[in-house]
């Protein structure tokens, strides 16, 4: 784009002389509106062009007109970025769609901005689509309880371990905190039995006001059952079973599901498969199996195994995969592997049995 025809777009010098507010804000309009209408087909060149007659025009207008302009370019893919970020730090009322929306933002850039302004900015960085790590720590590093409470509740928020430990804190004396953490899907077990240990204190203090002593020792219990379970959902929802099921019965319907299919599986590290070519061999439904090769405790994976024929080199790569790579410590693989090399065929099936007859799976 020339020099022409950046005096065309905007001739700052006859604008300067006018001294005309109301021309200042059209022409703020008019660029806005062409640059949302045109931005995709612009070129570098052209970007950058429009970003400094827009930076300059929104120096020049009410907040009105950079509400106006805020609002056009928060959506952009493709923007002018000095423009972007000197309205990201302009009042909340003109900053927040684009805290809130634009892609053109950066990482740095959101750091800096939280950093730098209050609340008002933090909150509408917290309602972003995505938070990195980065941006989540200093969110809750510099926020009030309502920005805490939007990052937790961001579905789109990743954590590092100083983050999440630091939301558990303070869900410790914020009961809404404690129910938004509770729904998230992607808490670690450590996480988790945090998040529990925190809540139960009130649980148990409740209990004990109303005289309820017998109901306050059994909530221990109900804390550690509610922390596997809320565990596993946690590593069984990182997976598709579903896609892996249909995969896997095509291939059976050929005859090509047995236990070196299981290895391959395994090999690739597709644990969706695996469970589902494992309930395949054993005979199970797939949500059964999954909760058995999710849990800590493998043994109703190891029992089963046994009892239908899978070798100890299979069992052994299984508890080397999927969630059991994270939650399984080398020395319970090895404790777990030699409890299966040590169990007979006729021993895991009399368990079976029992399981069955009491009504239950392990």
């Amino acid at each position: 784009m020339s020099d022409a025809l950046k005096t065309e777009l905007v001739n700052f010098k006859a604008l300067d002389a006018e001294a005309n507010a109301s021309r200042s804000a059209e022409l703020a309009r008019q660029v806005a509106t062409l640059f949302s209408y045109t931005s995709d087909r612009c070129s570098a060149e052209q970007v950058e062009i429009y970003d400094g007659v827009l930076l300059r025009l929104v120096g020049m207008v009410e907040r009105e007109v950079r509400q106006f302009v805020a609002e056009k370019m928060a959506r952009l893919r493709r923007g002018p970025e000095q423009t972007v970020r000197h309205l990201a730090g302009d009042d909340i009322a003109v900053a927040e769609p684009i805290l809130r929306e634009s892609p053109i933002l950066r990482d740095v850039d959101l750091v800096e901005l939280a950093d730098k302004h209050g609340d008002d900015h933090r909150l509408a960085i917290a309602r972003r689509d995505v938070l990195s790590e980065m941006v989540t720590d200093v969110l809750v590093r510099r926020g009030d309880i309502v920005v805490k409470r939007a990052v937790a509740k961001n579905g789109g928020a990743l954590f590092n371990d100083g983050t999440l430990c630091a939301l558990i804190h303070e869900s410790a004396k914020d009961v809404s905190m404690q129910e938004i953490l509770s729904d998230r899907p992607d808490l670690a077990d450590n996480h988790i039995h945090q998040l529990i240990a925190v809540a139960a204190e009130d649980v148990r203090a409740k209990l004990v006001s109303r005289g309820q002593g017998e109901e306050a020792s059994r909530v221990d219990e109900a804390v550690d059952a509610l922390a596997v379970n809320m565990s596993n959902e946690y590593w069984l929802g990182r997976y598709d079973f579903e896609t892996a099921q249909t995969r896997v019965l095509v291939l059976a319907k050929r005859g090509m599901i047995d236990e070196a299919a299981l290895r391959r599986f395994a090999n690739e590290d597709r644990f969706a498969e695996v469970v589902a070519t494992f309930a395949w061999i054993a005979r199970y439904g797939i949500q059964e199996v999954s909760h058995w090769m999710v849990r800590p405790d493998p043994e109703p994976f190891l029992v089963v195994a046994r009892a239908n024929g899978i070798s100890a080199i299979t069992v052994s790569q299984l508890l080397n995969i999927g969630p059991w790579r994270h939650r399984l410590t080398p020395e319970s693989r090895k404790t777990s592997l030699q409890a299966f090399e040590r169990m007979s065929v006729s021993d895991a099936k009399r368990k079976l049995a029992i399981w069955a007859h009491a009504g239950m799976s392990g």
